[in-house]
C-alpha cells in the first residue's frame, strides 16, 4: 500500500526515519559479512570494505544522534513499560561510543591478520548488540508514538546527511547524561 502525505505531490512516495535506520542496519550487517566472505590474503579489498564500512558506521551513528534521538526524546513515551525514551537514548549513544572505539581499535592491527580480524569481530559484536536494542526500543517507540508526516521528514533530513557526510566524520565520543540534557 502506498501512503502518501496529505501536502505533497501524489507521485512521491512517503520515506520513514525508522525504516531507513532499519535500512542502514541490513547494509551494516551485509558489510560485515562480506568482510568475511574475502580471502584473508586480499589485504587490499579487505581494507577498501572497512574503510566503507568504518565510515559508514560513524556517519550513520552521527545522523542518528544529530537526527533521531532529539526527536525521540522529544516526542517518544518508551516501550513495554520498561524503558523511558530517556533510557533509550542514553543507552544508545553510549553503544555508539562503544562501536566507535571498536572501530578505532580495528586500525592498530594489521589489514588481515588474526588481530585484526579479532578487533573487527569486536566491533561487529558491539554494533549487533547496539542494533537489537534499537531495533526492540527506540524505533518501535518511535514507530508507535510519532506520525508519519514527522518520520518522512525526519528520513528526508537523514538521507540528506549521511550523503553529504558519505566519506565518513570524525568519530567523537559524546557523555550519553550530557547528550540527554543539551537535546531534552
Amino acid at each position: 500500500m502506498d501512503v502518501r502525505r496529505p501536502d505533497m505531490v501524489t507521485s512521491q512516495t512517503i520515506m520513514d526515519i525508522t525504516q531507513l535506520i532499519l535500512d542502514d542496519h541490513h547494509e551494516q550487517r551485509r558489510l560485515f559479512a562480506i568482510l568475511e566472505e574475502i580471502d584473508r590474503t586480499d589485504a587490499a579489498r579487505l581494507a577498501a570494505v572497512w574503510a566503507r564500512l568504518s565510515a559508514f558506521l560513524e556517519v550513520h551513528a552521527e545522523a542518528e544522534e544529530e537526527l533521531f534521538y532529539p526527536e525521540l526524546l522529544r516526542l517518544g513515551k518508551g516501550t513495554g513499560g520498561k524503558h523511558t525514551p530517556v533510557d533509550e537514548t542514553k543507552d544508545a549513544i553510549h553503544d555508539h561510543n562503544e562501536i566507535r572505539d571498536a572501530v578505532g581499535a580495528v586500525a592498530a592491527h594489521e589489514v588481515g591478520s588474526n588481530s585484526w580480524y579479532d578487533a573487527v569481530a569486536r566491533a561487529n559484536e558491539a554494533n549487533s548488540d547496539h542494533m537489537g536494542e534499537e531495533e526492540r526500543e527506540g524505533l518501535t517507540d518511535f514507530r508507535r508514538h510519532v506520525g508519519l508526516v514527522q518520520r518522512h521528514d525526519l528520513a528526508v533530513a537523514f538521507a540528506a546527511f549521511e550523503a553529504v557526510h558519505i566519506t565518513g566524520v570524525k568519530a567523537v565520543d559524546k557523555d550519553p547524561d550530557e547528550y540527554v540534557a543539551e537535546h531534552q
